[in-house]
């Protein structure tokens, strides 16, 4: 059984208690997990207490040299934690691969900066005086990550905690714990500082709850949805806490008439379909221009088709389950609003037939035309492989529905046009714009939403100043 890391070393909860983890493709057992309790955070807290002042007290050089060995070590286990991955996820083991070498790319890139760390000098303030501007890690931070890329996100928040001197706790989802584990069990090998970085699992309402609440722990990072983030900016608030909030998405792709359509029809299929759709960044809305909306609605359908539904584990397999049966509850839900609204389904919309598919959470690729407006599909966050199709006559008409949405996360233009690429891109409602792009995130950029898809900025060196403290001083010549 797993277990948790508390003070570098294997730990099970204080209640004795377990949690299993199952495969989403078979419903069989994986493993177990702690269900760990409110102590067990305050275990965590005290190892990190204890251990922030020598971690800190590392060159930040140093502390780079760590994460550059947890990101050897973490390619010799790709292997391994691929499979693992995809057991207790569901994802492709392709996918599940590509996952774990952005988990390394982000703390290689975070190791990368560690010399790069910088204050300010400002001389001559005043006479006989000059300035200094400090940086400094904020303490004890938390990160609380979710089950749909729980490697990946997991290293948003340790790159630049970590490099800034940080300890952290790492909250896995409850579903997909076990690659963490073994990933904070690699990093800690690596030479993190024992107690600077644990990982406590078990229920948000108990162990996601204490780490919001605990006064000692004094920043944030959360992944997850935009109602559950609101519940951890409002618990935060109680004690005056950093939060960085990467929320839900529903992001629009808009195709015009003179863009390349076998580029964009494949964009689209990877963007909607990868990870079953279970994205924050999917693509969720497409906006076609006339001219060329109904030979890319064909292609797409087409693409679409090809894509093999099964078991991860299997080589050929493109599409995996949805991670739970109420996560494909609520896609089925949303694919029926949308059609009794007067939508029209294309392809897909059931389950896919077979004793192969009858004990995981399978769902066919699903494109929808014809849907209004108003139907849930649109208006909320589908967080599934179905995406419904919009035609617009010009670009004004798609800007304007492509910002009629309360997320605003990422999108995508597509267009031989790069002045009218450039004049749209300042004008959709998004923190993360790609010109006739695959979605693919960078760590040199910074990422995050506006309106309710977050707050703040991951990857980049942006991201390292949502994890310190900047100090001023002011030296006289005595």
């Amino acid at each position: 059984m797993a277990k948790m890391i508390i003070s570098g070393e294997p730990a099970e909860s204080t209640s004795g208690q377990w949690m299993e983890v199952r495969n989403p493709a078979t419903g069989e057992v994986v493993d177990k997990a702690p269900k760990g309790t409110v102590e067990d955070v305050h275990r965590a807290v005290a190892a990190a207490q204890k251990a922030l002042p020598e971690w800190s007290a590392l060159p930040s050089a140093r502390r780079g040299e760590v994460l550059h060995k947890a990101v050897h070590l973490i390619h010799e286990h790709e292997n391994e934690l691929a499979k693992l991955l995809t057991q207790e996820q569901g994802k492709p083991l392709r996918e599940a691969v590509l996952e774990l070498r952005r988990f390394a790319h982000t703390l290689e890139h975070y190791a990368g900066l560690a010399k790069n760390i910088r204050g300010g000098h400002i001389p001559q303030l005043d006479e006989g005086r000059y300035g200094l501007i400090l940086k400094r890690p904020i303490g004890i931070c938390g990160a609380i990550v979710p089950w749909n890329f729980p490697v990946s996100l997991m290293g948003n928040k340790l790159g630049p905690a970590l490099l800034a001197g940080n300890a952290v706790i790492v909250k896995p989802a409850s579903t997909t714990p076990l690659t963490d584990i073994r990933c904070v069990d690699l990093l800690c090998q690596a030479g993190v500082t024992p107690g600077a970085l644990s990982i406590v699992t078990g229920p948000g309402a108990t162990v996601g709850e204490e780490i919001l609440r605990h006064p000692a722990i004094r920043k944030i990072g959360f992944t997850g949805e935009t109602r559950t983030g609101k519940h951890v900016m409002e618990v935060a608030a109680q004690e005056i806490k950093r939060v960085t909030l990467e929320l839900g998405g529903s992001d629009p792709m808009i195709v015009a008439d003179d863009a390349d359509l076998d580029q964009a029809v494949s964009a689209a299929s990877v963007g909607r379909f990868f990870n079953c759709g279970q994205a924050c960044l999917a693509i969720k809305r497409l906006y076609l221009f006339e001219r060329i909306y109904d030979e890319f609605v064909q292609k797409l359908c087409d693409k679409a088709k090809r894509l093999n539904v099964g078991n991860g584990m299997e080589p050929d397999v493109r599409l995996g389950p949805l991670h739970t049966a109420g996560q494909r509850q609520e896609i089925e839900e949303q694919v029926a609003d949308a059609v009794k609204r007067g939508g029209k389904v294309l392809i897909g919309g059931k389950r896919p037939e077979g004793v192969d598919y009858e004990k995981g959470f399978f769902y066919l690729p699903t494109l929808l035309a014809d849907v209004p407006e108003d139907a849930r599909i649109v208006q909320e966050e589908c967080f599934g492989p179905a995406l419904p199709i919009f035609k617009v006559k010009e670009w004004d008409e798609a800007i304007a529905k492509a910002n009629r949405s309360i997320y605003g996360l990422g999108s995508s233009v597509w267009t031989r046009d790069q002045g009218r690429a450039l004049w749209a891109a300042e004008r959709i409602e998004s923190g993360y714009t790609w010109i006739n792009s695959a979605q693919i995130i960078y760590d040199e950029l910074p990422f995050g939403g506006v309106k309710w898809s977050g707050l703040g900025k991951e990857h980049g060196s942006e991201a390292l100043d949502y994890y310190m403290e900047t100090k001023s001083v002011v030296v006289g010549s005595g």
